[in-house]
């Protein structure tokens, strides 16, 4: 089990901001190897695979996500220390706990699929065999495909954050160009199958095959990695071919405005302050349109708050669009939005946050757990989210928009550019969190530019905003802790990636490839 914890611990590493990306590449190998190895004791006890799964999902999920207790103190909310620290605490064992849960779903249809394959030989006339280079391939085909439909499943519920994927961005930018192919899980298919390869070379070569079969899985592994390298590397390569008149000067305002007193009166004037100054002097630097961070303004934008807003004011003085992130009231509750404001100040479009952050962002199961999990929670009114067919309309064309958390979700982004959205813009606000976790939701977005083929804008509230160009490439980052504005010229674009035409298709190839090897494994038996 040890092994196992150590080995997801290992994976974690990989993750921003470290960024040993080649650790991904081994990490899983040895739970592989757990999970489908004859030898499950220790100490003369057997060891559960389904134990090691949890273990490794503990390492792995429990590291990378430790940031989480940034979320401490809470005691200017009035929480106590005590209670601050039970509530940080349940929130990370939670999503651990979540994550953990996904790899143990993994091991679980991986044993069942081997155990499938295995019955069919032994009720063989003919030997079929349950070793040999067939069998070890069977295995790599349905964990690849395991995996890959798992994350996928993550996907479709408010909890993803660490797909194996992301352990490449920003470190290693050629293979995550593979996601222009069939997005993220064209990334997460590579890294899987490669560790199944060399798990299944040492399965092999510990079972002492007469044969040269384990330096063949290896050899496999090899040309696997090397191709997927190639291919990234080569799709890296290709010339953007940016047209001047595609050209659109942004600013980005990083406010800096700490969450402890953002909702309070000192708070709300620093805002008010800051991202008026910032876009009456990115206009006066040439910039053609301004973004604001998630809640820049915190509170309901609505025809009185607005008149009273010194930053609207400053809006009708210079009469250049902005992208404004602030709160609206819709039917049913309060929406994060991203507004976008005309020459005039009126609200012309508008995106509403679609993945709001379980326990930060609204109760989940409010009419069951909803008296329980409030003790546990700072929520004070649960959030409306957002729905996946949104545009947001500029002047300038289609935008791609995301809050914060949305950069987690693929789909989000697929959608918007699927429908011509041209370039990309992320508000978000990741106080009170520490750099780790800004560099990771900064290697979020850098993925999904990649994957779309457009330029990211980003606009935080303490870091690290930025700019990236459609092959994952930062043109600029600001500081973390820092009040900073900035204006870059980024272009829009119109390509269509592979990802962008048709989604995921290689989680449902993958999965029919390893039924159809099934049945015929099963016809075969017969």
């Amino acid at each position: 089990m040890s092994i196992a914890f150590f080995s997801g611990v290992a994976m974690s590493l990989a993750v921003a901001p470290l960024n040993w990306w080649g650790f991904a590449w081994i990490a899983i190998a040895p739970l592989w190897v757990i999970v489908n190895g004859e030898n499950h004791k220790a100490s003369g006890r057997m060891i559960s695979p389904t134990v090691c799964a949890i273990a490794w999902g503990i390492g792995y999920h429990g590291s990378a996500l430790f940031e989480i207790r940034g979320l401490h103190p809470l005691m200017w909310l009035g929480i106590p220390w005590l209670a601050s620290i039970a509530i940080t605490f349940f929130c990370w064992a939670f999503i651990t706990l979540w994550g953990a849960a996904l790899v143990a779903i993994w091991q679980g249809g991986m044993r069942l699929g081997v155990r499938s394959w295995t019955s069919a030989a032994s009720g063989s006339r003919t030997k079929i065999g349950n070793s040999g280079v067939a069998f070890s391939l069977f295995r790599v085909l349905l964990g690849t495909a395991l995996w890959c439909g798992v994350e996928t499943l993550c996907n479709l519920t408010p909890l993803a954050w660490t797909s194996i994927s992301y352990t490449q961005s920003p470190g290693n930018l050629a293979i995550l160009h593979l996601g222009q192919l069939s997005g993220a899980m064209t990334v997460t298919a590579a890294i899987a199958a490669v560790n199944g390869l060399i798990a299944e070379a040492w399965i092999s070569w510990q079972a002492k095959a007469k044969d040269k079969q384990p330096y063949f899985l290896v050899a496999i592994a090899v040309l696997l990695f090397v191709i997927g390298h190639l291919l990234g590397y080569w799709l890296y390569r290709q010339p953007l071919n940016d047209l001047a008149t595609s050209a659109l000067k942004v600013g980005l305002i990083q406010g800096n405005v700490p969450t402890r007193i953002k909702l309070f009166p000192e708070g709300l004037q620093r805002a008010e302050t800051g991202y008026a100054k910032g876009y009456t002097t990115l206009v006066e630097q040439g910039a053609e349109a301004v973004l604001t961070p998630e809640g820049a303004l915190p509170f309901l934008w609505n025809d009185r708050s607005r008149i009273n807003s010194l930053f609207y004011q400053s809006v009708l003085d210079k009469q250049k669009v902005t992208w404004l992130g602030t709160f609206t009231a819709q039917k049913g509750g309060v929406a994060r939005s991203l507004l976008t404001l005309n020459a005039q100040g009126d609200a012309i479009s508008r995106y509403d946050k679609v993945k709001l952050v379980p326990l930060g962002e609204y109760i989940p199961f409010q009419e069951l757990l909803g008296g329980l999990v409030s003790k546990l929670t700072t929520v004070a009114e649960n959030g409306l989210p957002g729905g996946l067919n949104q545009r947001l309309d500029t002047p300038f064309g289609l935008a791609i928009a995301s809050i914060c958390y949305d950069s987690a979700f693929p789909e989000i982004f697929r959608r918007q550019a699927a429908r011509g959205g041209q370039f990309i813009l992320t508000a978000s606000n990741l106080d009170p969190y520490s750099e780790v976790l800004m560099a990771q939701h900064q290697a979020q977005d850098l993925m999904r530019a990649i994957e779309i083929d457009r330029w990211a804008v980003r606009a935080t509230n303490t870091g690290y905003s930025g700019v990236i160009d459609p092959h994952g490439r930062i043109v600029w980052r600001s500081q973390p802790q820092t009040y900073d504005i900035h204006v870059q010229t980024i272009y829009r674009r119109q390509t269509q990636t592979g990802y962008v035409r048709w989604g995921d298709w290689l989680t449902p190839v993958l999965l029919i490839l390893a039924a159809v090897a099934g049945v015929v494994r099963w016809v075969r038996s017969q």
